[in-house]
């Protein structure tokens, strides 16, 4: 020790931090380039609904968010689960378990599709006519047969076989037939829609279509060893490796369904306040939602990366992979919060030209923009969670999230007498708390060997 500088031991832990940092990278850059032209065909289907029609437009909003809550279950959430798992597997080299998984994963994929496909096809005309009215039930009925009955297993078989690929740290692979994917659907959507005379129902075609072709190439690529190891379908399931997957991937999905009652429940609330609020809390709503691409490229390589360090039982370098690349998301959504707070009232102008709208757009921004940076840190810390297998604390992040924005926002709103001002602030610190409350989480006596 004499012989070496003063500095060498402070060194090791930067040159250490450095290369985390790279992996960090390099398993996130693809899969964010997935989730940002993920974004764009979202955008380019909101514009192509808006084109068929109010009635058509009123349709696929309701059944909008079930479409995304499958999205964000088989993609993030459940997902999620599927990379922990088989991250776990190989970092513990147990590579025969992670070969065992997929075959596990698959058949939950293959449940979960089918729920979604039985439960908006069977109940998907009634729910239209009940929240849109009649007409848009008839401009809508054909695109959710369409969506959910075609396109739902597919869907989860494609999004779970880019999570195996994943869990074995295989992010630009996943990523190559996803990004094909994002970008033919918004143009056969396009092709289908309009040349084709299918209005809204294109969309759903559209949909159906792209993701048979992701889930039959992912199948291709997974079952020629993509994912490092070559996969095994003919056994005998067990439930202790159904557990491996479920223990994360169901409480992931809960969380998402929290996330979205948040947001529905506080858009309940404004609605004493008139339709022009309801509007203005969706413009921010939907800025909220960006954030989500960029903390799932980094979150998604968190999950694999801190998956492996646990799975192999060196749990300080699992803690500060998290914290490496939850500072990189809260940097990230923090600068773009403050910015968007600062410039509330160009942001708002740009999403709608309803001058009441845009007012009231502006000060809920004003609010809650400078909370995206607890979203950004609490959603990045969530993902390095799943591949810890700890999410005692996301679900408390998840339930100060929804007490402080729905309760705490009633509060301020109608005790403090801030009116439609406190709910705005409510969401903010909800915001705030979700980031606090995951970062809590994340310590040695939490994060580490049981």
């Amino acid at each position: 020790m004499r012989n070496k500088p003063p500095s060498a031991a402070l060194e090791a832990p930067v040159v250490a931090n450095a290369a985390l940092l790279r992996n960090v990278f390099a398993l996130a850059a693809p899969t964010t380039l997935v989730a940002m032209l993920q974004v764009i065909a979202q955008l380019v289907e909101t514009w192509l609904a808006a084109r068929q029609g109010t009635a058509a437009l009123a349709g696929w909003a309701v059944i909008l968010p079930f479409a995304l809550l499958m999205q964000q279950m088989s993609t993030g959430a459940m997902g999620g689960g599927v990379v922990s798992a088989i991250a776990r597997a190989l970092g513990a080299s147990r590579a025969d378990e992670a070969s065992s998984l997929v075959m596990h994963a698959l058949v939950i994929a293959l449940t979960a599709g089918l729920a979604f496909t039985i439960g908006l096809c069977l109940f998907g005309r009634a729910m239209l006519e009940a929240v849109a009215g009649t007409q848009a039930a008839e401009a809508a009925h054909l695109y959710v047969l369409l969506l959910f009955g075609m396109g739902a297993v597919p869907s989860w078989l494609a999004n779970t076989l880019a999570s195996v690929l994943r869990g074995g740290g295989r992010h630009a692979l996943a990523a190559r037939t996803l990004t094909l994917t994002w970008i033919v659907f918004p143009v056969l959507a396009w092709a289908l829609c309009e040349p084709a005379g299918m209005g809204l129902a294109g969309i759903g075609a559209a949909f159906a279509l792209v993701f048979i072709a992701a889930a039959l190439s992912m199948a291709m690529v997974v079952t020629r060893g993509g994912a490092g190891f070559l996969p095994v379908y003919r056994q005998r399931m067990t439930a202790a490796l159904f557990r491996r997957i479920l223990a994360i991937g169901a409480t992931a999905c809960a969380l998402a369904a929290v996330a979205n009652l948040t947001t529905i429940l506080v858009t309940r609330q404004l609605r004493e306040y008139g339709t022009a609020a309801v509007a203005a809390y969706g413009i921010s709503a939907r800025l909220e939602f960006l954030i989500i691409p960029l903390a799932f490229g980094v979150g998604s390589a968190l999950t694999a990366l801190v998956g492996k360090a646990a799975g192999g039982n060196d749990w300080p370098t699992a803690r500060r992979l998290a914290w490496l690349g939850a500072g990189m998301t809260f940097a990230a959504t923090a600068v773009l919060g403050i910015a968007v707070a600062l410039n509330s009232a160009r942001f708002a102008d740009f999403f709608t030209q309803d001058m009441a709208v845009a007012s009231i757009a502006a000060i809920a921004l004003t609010y809650i923009g400078p909370a995206f940076g607890g979203l950004g840190l609490g959603m990045a810390l969530y993902f390095a969670s799943m591949g810890a297998g700890r999410m005692k604390w996301p679900v408390i992040a998840a339930s100060a999230r929804i007490v402080l924005a729905v309760g705490g926002g009633w509060l301020l709103a109608h005790v403090a007498g801030m009116g439609m001002s406190g709910h705005f602030l409510g969401v903010a610190l909800g915001l705030a708390a979700y980031g606090l409350c995951g970062a809590a989480g994340v310590r040695p006596s939490v994060w580490s060997a049981r």
